[in-house]
């Protein structure tokens, strides 16, 4: 090799799966395909009308005061592709609480991106919120097969920035004037998780999400501590009061 000019190492260029319309079950939810018949009135609910205008705050699409306008967004999710969309689910109760999506999706360079994340109340602060996240990083890592999972947000959402750090993500800069969404400036935050960092982030959630870490009310024992694998210390966040939930 011409060590004036480095070249990356060579690493298997086979492709990744594209991810399916499927179920992930877990212990507190289930990601299940979106569906606009089946979801609409419990996503209403949770997160339509005037009183959830502010989950909608950071996102491309929202507020829906009217009915027909959120019926008519999710119908157009579901039937996409990429972004492809997941109702969560929660398996108590039995209705949908949230989404999220699975975007931006190259199976050539095994890059892919969650996103498009809402949270009903109900769900936010919750194990379910966790566990969500969670099944669709192992989708993502062992059954699909990517090398680089993505976490993208308006800079200016902190609790969303916030969340990424919680969940095992590493901050990797500000793409300035990035987008514009609602006709307003988007500078964008970058995360990322790689394939080599996820057996330990997948131990730490495990730990987490496990009975033995809950007493009978439902309060953690202990926090989640992804953010210490990847040199962040975890005293500064706060684990189980992060604002959007997850």
């Amino acid at each position: 090799m011409d060590r004036a000019f480095p070249i990356g190492p060579e690493v298997d260029s086979s492709p990744a799966k594209r991810p399916e319309r499927i179920t992930l079950e877990g212990a507190w939810v289930r990601l299940t395909p979106l569906d606009a018949a089946r979801h609409s009135d419990a996503l209403w609910s949770g997160t339509g009308g005037g009183a959830n205008e502010s989950l909608w705050r950071y996102m491309a699409d929202g507020p829906f005061p009217d009915r027909t306008l959120l019926d008519g967004s999710l119908t157009a999710k579901a039937a996409s592709e990429d972004p492809l969309f997941y109702a969560i689910v929660d398996r108590a109760s039995g209705p949908a609480l949230g989404c999220a999506a699975l975007m931006r999706i190259e199976p050539k360079h095994r890059v892919i991106e969650v996103g498009n994340i809402v949270y009903a109340q109900a769900l936010q602060r919750t194990r379910g919120a966790t566990e969500s996240m969670y099944l669709l990083a192992r989708y993502v890592f062992e059954d699909l097969g990517y090398r680089r999972y993505e976490w993208k947000c308006d800079a200016l959402n902190q609790p969303s920035r916030t969340a990424a750090l919680r969940l095992g993500f590493s901050f990797e800069g500000v793409f300035r004037q990035h987008m514009i969404i609602k006709g307003r400036n988007r500078d964008t935050a970058w995360f990322s998780m790689l394939d080599s960092e996820w057996p330990l982030r997948k131990r730490e959630f495990e730990r987490w999400l496990a009975p033995s870490n809950f007493d009978p009310e439902g309060r953690q024992k202990t926090s989640l501590r992804t953010n210490t694998i990847s040199g962040t210390p975890a005293g500064l966040f706060r684990p189980m009061q992060q604002e959007n939930g997850l």
